[in-house]
């Protein structure tokens, strides 16, 4: 009898919510000490396994484009930033199941943080072809 080959793993994206300084403001050097161990041992371990395949805080500075030929440009951080995205994780994992219990065990939860959990899909509703570009790819263009 043969083993059944694994299914692939799917790519998940945990966007992190309400994720500004006035989320620790009330917590003491030690406590913030113990918070950004414990994220970064929550990373690693992911990392580890394979399972968290990139990550990264984003700036609180934002530009939104809209418009036809992107004509109108607007500089934030907006009154809203609680909701803006303040960084991302990359997941490979074996569906939504696992990648919100991922989600669940983030140790800023419990201080008010939000994490939205997406799947990334290879096709846009549109049509539009997308695909992962490696750095070296991107390098060359």
């Amino acid at each position: 009898m043969t083993a059944s080959p694994s299914p692939e793993p799917a790519a998940y994206l945990l966007l992190f919510r309400n994720t500004g300084p006035e989320l620790y403001a009330t917590l003491s050097p030690a406590e913030r000490q113990d918070i950004i161990k414990r994220f970064n041992e929550w990373f690693e371990g992911l990392a580890a396994a394979g399972k968290a395949v990139e990550g990264q805080p984003l700036e609180d500075a934002t530009r939104i484009v809209s418009g036809a030929g992107g004509g109108r440009i607007v500089d934030g951080p907006f009154p809203e930033a609680k909701e803006a995205v303040g960084g991302y994780v990359k997941l490979l994992v074996s569906g939504l199941e696992e990648a919100t219990a991922i989600a669940r065990r983030h140790p800023a939860l419990a201080y008010g943080m939000m994490i939205e959990v997406r799947a990334l899909t290879p096709d846009c509703h549109l049509g539009v072809t997308t695909k992962t570009v490696t750095p070296q790819k991107a390098a060359r263009h």
